[in-house]
């Protein structure tokens, strides 16, 4: 598969840590250091838009995306969690589900626009990653069907 840039990074590689996947889609921490929780729902198969997905493939999605944010919302308590499926670099299927607080660097502008300000790093519990596996399998269930992971 190939983007504007060459291939396609979401079909060739995880994309971040895995925390969660099935036969369809995977749930991953994407480690952006400024960003804590920055996780990503990432679609298997390489397509662009939510609706070349069947009914059942989109409701599937926006599940995870959902379950995604609550687990945020339950281990971090940010102000709001930013949701953005954009494309226009990777056009594969994927959601961002970004923690946001107040007095983050670009607040309330996106994390993808000029910094307005220096924010102190934001710190995680040191068992974070443990933890947000938990809570999403706790909302999505077991991994199912789960695919060898990727190169």
């Amino acid at each position: 598969m190939t983007t504007p840039a060459g291939p396609c990074p979401l079909c060739s590689a995880d994309g971040g840590l895995v925390l969660w996947r099935d036969a369809a889609l995977r749930v991953v921490l994407a480690g952006e250091p400024e960003w804590p929780g920055f996780c990503r729902v990432i679609w298997r198969e390489h397509v662009a838009e939510l609706t070349d997905l069947a009914d059942d493939d989109r409701a599937r999605v926006m599940r995870a995306v959902s379950a995604t944010e609550a687990a945020l919302r339950t281990l971090l308590a940010p102000d709001k969690i930013n949701l953005a499926s954009l494309g226009n670099l990777v056009p594969h299927l994927h959601w961002h589900v970004i923690p946001r607080w107040r007095d983050d660097s670009r607040f309330p502008a996106p994390i993808w626009a000029p910094a307005l300000r220096e924010a102190a790093p934001r710190v995680v519990p040191a068992d974070f990653e443990s933890r947000l596996i938990r809570e999403i399998r706790g909302r999505l269930g077991p991994e199912r069907d789960a695919p060898r992971p990727m190169a």
